[in-house]
């Protein structure tokens, strides 16, 4: 189920910062984000709630940005990103197309796939299950 919303509706909804990440594919500064851990919950997209990211999945990697090894099946759509001069795998949520952050592949830090979610945590919002 695919969420939109007129821009006016993201602004109302979402702080000045998390408008300029979710829908203006902005990065937060690094180390701004101070995300809820806990070993048994989900991360949420702050725009349409949709579920991407289980806590046990979760990793400091010593970027500045939240890590995950992998994310929920079919949370996040993955596109081409040669912005800025580099090549890169942006994120994007599957449900609201909000830019999440980005994929790093091959830097030995474990996982099944080898990668690093690097997502901006003002775009999330942790869920504990009960």
């Amino acid at each position: 189920m695919s969420v939109k919303k007129t821009e006016s509706q993201w602004r109302a909804q979402l702080s000045p910062l998390q408008f300029a990440v979710l829908r203006q594919s902005a990065t937060e500064p690094s180390g701004l984000s101070r995300l809820q851990d806990g070993s048994n919950g989900v991360y949420h997209c702050v725009g349409c709630d949709n579920p991407l990211y289980k806590a046990d999945q979760k990793f400091n990697s010593g970027c500045g940005w939240p890590s995950f090894y992998e994310e929920i099946p079919g949370s996040i759509r993955l596109l081409e990103d040669n912005s800025h001069g580099m090549q890169r795998t942006e994120m994007r949520c599957s449900r609201c197309d909000g830019h999440l952050g980005h994929v790093f592949k091959g830097e030995g830090f474990g996982g099944d796939k080898d990668e690093r979610h690097c997502v901006n945590g003002i775009v999330l919002q942790f869920k504990p299950l009960e």
